[in-house]
């Protein structure tokens, strides 16, 4: 198993801002209320593809950031909200907060949707404010801002690709050079003692998990040498590799060495022959590999592409790889006669958050009391400090809040400077 993991950035859409108009009416003063309110913001929605393997684009983007609402409109027209931004994440993507580590979801299913950024509600229009006693209200709201939080995506990864084939015969050479993958390699076998694993990608940008099997023996299928432990893993493939030593350099016949590595396939599981397979030819770029090549082709009964590479030299890897990803392409996943145990987990699990304190003050050396907290910065955004009614609002806000009579317990005094997020206030008694 291989964990890709990466942290991006994402962010909900604003909620769009309410509207002051006012439309004309006999007998209202300034004429009747018309703002329309804001619409919502979008938000950013994680949805499960299933033609996804790898978290590779995620390297590429990190950064979603989700559209506003539509600003509110006069004749009382409310604004259009955002369509929600739909990212695609692979199955089996564990979204995580990055500062808490909580999980905000567990995505398994094809289709499957998570929230990950709530979008801001729309700011209420002046038609909202009216009242017997104020029938032309001069107020409107700010639109919310949208929910903005650094998540981590991981991703438990299971091979797509199978590289099989007897011990030294290049696998983890391979790998090592198509991916970032860094296997332990040596001449003697059994050098790959667990599977590893790698993230490919094409140079037209196609990626896949790639798993250097450990190497198989005669007789593996009944438990011999590293036995039933790693042909499991060879089970999750769609696309088997076999990698074969053309050049023989173990004095081993390559075409024997390719019935039996089949013949273990075979018995371990009748199934693993259904997946298509690749043939590489290994070590080209040694003696008497050409002939044997020839004599290999000339034996071959099955109609199996044969690739012949150097992993050394990196000769012919780019064919390869292309023709890899273009079987993939074409090859379903094959579902399994003993899955492995259902951990239960099919559901999208959110992060429950606990209501946050309506607001702290600290004090600067300064002298300056500082007022913070998710509640009374959310209403200052909200707020259009271009207009006097709305200012007044916001001053009912913080005094309904309790933060006057905080400040008062704290030692503010009339004159006293008030901080919030960039702005300053004075404190007035």
């Amino acid at each position: 198993m291989f964990v890709d993991q990466t942290k991006i950035y994402v962010k909900g859409g604003d909620g769009g801002n309410g509207m002051v108009a006012f439309r004309r009416e006999k007998y209202v003063p300034k004429g009747g209320p018309a703002g329309g309110d804001g619409g919502k913001g979008a938000n950013v929605v994680f949805e499960v593809a299933e033609g996804l393997r790898t978290l590779m684009d995620f390297r590429y983007q990190r950064h979603f950031k989700a559209p506003r609402g539509e600003h509110g409109m006069s004749k009382g027209q409310h604004g259009r909200g955002a369509k929600d931004m739909i990212v695609k994440v692979p199955p089996g993507t564990v979204v995580m907060d990055a500062e808490t580590n909580e999980v905000i979801a567990d995505l398994v299913e094809d289709g499957q949707q998570a929230v990950i950024a709530k979008g801001g509600r729309g700011g209420r229009g002046n038609t909202r404010f009216a009242t017997p006693a104020n029938p032309a209200p001069e107020i409107a709201e700010n639109g919310e801002p949208g929910q903005e939080r650094d998540v981590i995506l991981e991703l438990k990864l299971l091979a797509d690709v199978g590289l099989v084939g007897f011990p030294s015969v290049g696998k983890s050479t391979l790998l090592s050079v198509v991916s970032s993958a860094k296997p332990k390699i040596a001449e003697y076998h059994f050098t790959t003692i667990v599977p590893n694993l790698g993230m490919v990608e094409t140079e037209d940008g196609r990626s896949f998990v790639m798993a250097d099997l450990p190497g198989l023996i005669e007789g593996a299928s009944e438990g011999v040498g590293l036995g039933h432990q790693f042909l499991r893993h060879i089970e999750r493939t769609r696309v088997i590799v076999h990698v074969i030593d053309m050049a023989a350099m173990e004095g081993r016949d390559p075409y024997e060495d390719y019935l039996t590595i089949n013949k273990e396939l075979n018995e371990y599981n009748l199934r693993l022959t259904e997946r298509p397979q690749i043939i590489v030819a290994n070590k080209m770029d040694m003696p008497e590999a050409e002939e044997n090549l020839q004599k290999f082709r000339a034996q071959l009964e099955e109609d199996f592409p044969i690739f012949p590479i150097s992993a050394v030299t990196r000769k012919g890897l780019r064919e390869l790889l292309y023709a890899v990803a273009d079987k993939l392409e074409t090859t379903p996943e094959f579902p399994l006669e003993h899955e492995e145990e259902d951990t239960g987990v099919h559901r999208v699990l959110y992060k429950h958050e606990a209501d946050p304190e309506a607001f702290t003050i600290t004090r600067e050396p300064d002298g300056s009391f500082v007022v913070s907290g998710e509640k009374v910065e959310k209403l200052f955004k909200m707020t259009d400090f271009s207009r006097e009614e709305s200012v007044r609002r916001f001053s009912r806000q913080l005094r309904g809040l309790g933060v006057d009579d905080a400040l008062r317990q704290r030692g503010a005094k009339d004159g006293d400077i008030v901080k919030l997020l960039e702005f300053e206030f004075e404190f007035i008694e």
